[in-house]
């Protein structure tokens, strides 16, 4: 093994544990929630228990994960889980998965800049791109998977694999609905850029009907309603994917409009400066990111426009190859400047973490993000939670707010409080509230009250105002 591969997969490997470490660290501190984590750890011991994707939705109701997402995808943590059934399987999967897209970097940037060391440079980079980071600690999604499948697909499509490629795609698409959009920009781009035009047009319009069909049939069909339950976060732009087209052609500038605020700008800057604005030399390439910069722009959630949640996935393999070709277009058109453009990206980009990123150590250094800083420390409080919740038996149906509800999500029926239906068991973190899905708790205190003068229900077992209820016979 050369010395720069051997670096790589050190690198590689120090970002898997460490990230890691991190998120289950998050997790023992009850830093994660039923939404996301729990959710998600829901659906995988629902499959290993004969209910293929089933959950337990916000209002009660079950229903399979495809009226959310369409990511069955997860389903292959299913055999990992009968191995080690503990919610920390997924989160370690995820940041062993994200690590490993630094591989196909490494190799696209080998081959284009003809340099192992290039390619180590640039897998360095993905480890260090702030969005990278903090796709890992955001509980877990199974989009975060695509970002090294659509990395392995580019490497693979690069070098005119297309049956690799295939299959690398293929299983991006299965991670999320808009993801088939991705591929389809990629065989754009391989249809301009590589000149294969029959076979760009088939990876275009493939990736736009898997696409289609998950986010106007799959989705809907499962969906209680028959609607995407994030249909609302585009009201302003026209709600559904038919929606928004037709506003693109009567009222384009109010989607421009909607896309150009200042958190969007601002958010747009986060993505491409730790690159150096790379991404911008290989256009073809970065606009493979487009489909989901643009849902996420289009959007009026907030969190949507932020690299500190799993909404840049799909975008930031675009951006990291784009920026391996757009180096590459440097070191051609000005080969002296070559030797430093590396070390210059890998400074910036380590400057952009310490400014963006979430790793706590950044919080003790001048200008470093504490952002997150303290979600990793276990405290008093988080042991007492544990304690608590070992009072709540395995299998009964529970209602619980959303930190402790990442805790208690391996059973057939899980509630959000303060919908309790048919649960025997309630367990409550009165210090951290939360109403059905919204970890503000708005709404909180007087469902807390309406509970409280109940008569049916008796305090099992409470600390630091973490309390376990069970219904009375």
């Amino acid at each position: 093994m050369n010395a720069p591969r051997g670096l790589l997969w050190l690198a590689v490997s120090a970002f898997a544990a460490g990230m890691s470490a991190l998120a289950v660290l998050q997790q023992r501190a009850f830093e994660t929630g039923r939404f996301d984590v729990g959710n998600l750890t829901q659906v995988v011991w629902s499959s290993t228990h004969g209910r293929f994707l089933e959950l337990t939705d916000v209002h009660g109701e079950q229903i399979s994960r495809l009226g959310a997402h369409f990511d069955p995808l997860v389903v292959v943590l299913v055999p990992l889980w009968w191995a080690w059934p503990s919610p920390d399987l997924l989160l370690v999967v995820q940041a062993v998965a994200v690590a490993l897209g630094a591989v196909p970097v490494y190799l696209l940037a080998g081959r284009h800049l003809e340099s192992d060391w290039a390619g180590l440079t640039f897998g360095v980079v993905y480890l260090l791109y702030p969005p990278t980071q903090w796709l890992v600690v955001d509980d877990f999604h199974p989009v975060a998977l695509a970002t090294p499948l659509l990395l392995g697909a580019i490497w693979f499509l690069d070098g005119d694999r297309l049956l690799p490629f295939a299959v690398c795609a293929a299983a991006a698409c299965l991670t999320k609905e808009q993801v088939g959009l991705v591929v389809a920009m990629l065989g754009l781009w391989y249809a301009v850029a590589h000149g294969r035009r029959i076979a760009g047009a088939l990876i275009v319009a493939s990736g736009t009907a898997v696409a289609v069909l998950a986010t106007a049939v799959i989705v809907p069909h499962y969906a209680p309603g028959g609607g995407s339950p994030f249909e609302g976060r585009y009201a302003a732009v026209g709600g559904s994917p038919a929606g928004i087209l037709r506003g693109a052609f009567e009222h384009p500038l109010l989607l421009v409009e909607a896309a150009t605020e200042h958190r969007d700008l601002s958010y747009l800057i986060d993505l491409l400066a730790p690159l150096g604005g790379l991404s911008l030399l290989a256009p073809l390439l970065a606009a493979s990111a487009l489909p989901e910069i643009g849902l996420n722009l289009l959007s009026g959630t907030r969190t949507q426009t932020s690299i500190h949640f799993h909404y840049t996935a799909a975008a930031i393999p675009g951006l990291v190859a784009a920026a391996v070709l757009g180096a590459a277009r440097v070191q051609r058109r000005w080969p002296v400047a070559s030797p430093t453009l590396g070390k210059g990206l890998v400074l910036l980009v380590l400057a952009a973490g310490i400014v963006l990123g979430p790793l706590p150590v950044w919080a003790h250094v001048p200008f470093g993000s504490t952002l997150a800083a303290r979600d990793h420390i276990v405290t008093a409080h988080d042991r007492a939670a544990t304690r608590v919740l070992r009072a709540v038996p395995q299998g009964v149906a529970v209602s619980a707010t959303n930190t402790l509800g990442a805790h208690l999500s391996e059973r057939h029926r899980i509630f959000s409080f303060p919908v309790i239906r048919e649960a025997t068991w309630v367990a409550l973190d009165l210090t951290r509230p939360s109403y059905l899905d919204n970890g503000l708790g708005k709404g909180f205190s007087a469902a807390y009250e309406r509970f409280r003068k109940s008569k049916n229900w008796v305090v099992v077992r409470k600390e630091d105002g973490v309390v376990v209820w069970r219904r009375l016979p």
